[in-house]
């Protein structure tokens, strides 16, 4: 065990700060890219990865969908993590000397508000992490950067407005993700499943496969389509049930699903975490 979990970003991102308030007692690994995220759990030299998946204002994550099939891992458990989104500047800089304020586009856009209240013209960041880094690195007390209160920490800025986001329940869903299933565990909360399946090229296959879902009373809370292989014929489809594949209802309708798809293949069984309710 390497009491490691990694995350893609650099320290002090939103995943680092999932991982920090997740997994507490184990070391945090940033890496460059979701795959050397994934790659790090696959080389055992972390035990487990932190991946976003969607967020509550701009919906999913691009390319997770695509890389959790073929990761060679489970996801076991899933984590919803609150975006506070910060204004960061250098010690000493206020409010009134801020005229520009760096990060990624998704949260420049999710700040609008604020920054034209203020006067801030907004300059588009690699991440925010990295943004709250070239804060501090270029020394200018009129550039400030939005980020996690972690960043802050990190770097050596000081927060100068807190919770600046336009919206008031922004929040991101995280798969933890290891090397091994964990089917025995039972959460307090409800248990989730989830799976990817294609098709098969029949009429209404697809109204057909969740048939059984609803006639057998299984809440499915996702379902995303999209291309396999660059055709536009081959459609593959990533979906989140609520229950354990032992359950009664969920292997039924589990049952059903397999007779109208062409390959269906379980990507976790993990406790619900208690912010989906």
């Amino acid at each position: 065990m390497t009491k490691r979990i990694a995350f893609q970003g650099e320290p002090g991102a939103y995943s680092h700060q999932a991982c920090r308030e997740t997994y507490p007692d184990m070391e945090a690994m940033p890496c460059r890219t979701f795959e050397d995220a994934i790659q790090a759990v696959r080389g055992h030299e972390a035990d487990l990865a932190m991946l976003p998946v969607e967020n509550s204002t701009f919906g999913r994550v691009a390319d997770i969908h695509h890389l959790l099939p073929d990761s060679g891992l489970h996801i076991i458990a899933e984590a919803f993590v609150r975006v506070h989104i910060n204004l960061l500047a250098l010690p000493g800089a206020s409010l009134a000397d801020i005229d520009r304020a760096m990060s990624h586009t998704m949260l420049l856009g999710q700040c609008r508000e604020f920054l034209h209240e203020h006067g801030i013209h907004r300059v588009t960041g690699a991440d925010t992490a990295g943004s709250a880094r070239q804060v501090a690195e270029t020394g200018d007390p009129s550039l400030a950067a939005l980020a996690s209160e972690l960043a802050g920490e990190i770097y050596g800025l000081d927060v100068i407005a807190r919770n600046i986001e336009d919206e008031g329940n922004n929040t991101t869903r995280f798969l933890v993700m290891s090397r091994d299933p964990d089917y025995s565990r039972r959460g307090d909360d409800g248990m989730m499943t989830t799976f990817v399946f294609q098709v098969r090229n029949i009429p209404a296959a697809l109204y057909k496969a969740m048939g059984g879902f609803a006639t057998n009373g299984v809440n499915m809370t996702k379902l995303e389509s999209y291309m396999v292989g660059g055709s536009f014929n081959a459609t593959q489809f990533y979906a989140d049930i609520e229950g354990h594949p032992e359950d009664p209802a969920v292997r039924r309708a589990l049952d059903e699903l397999d007779y109208f798809t062409s390959e269906v293949r379980m990507l976790g069984v993990y406790p619900a975490d208690p912010g989906r309710h």
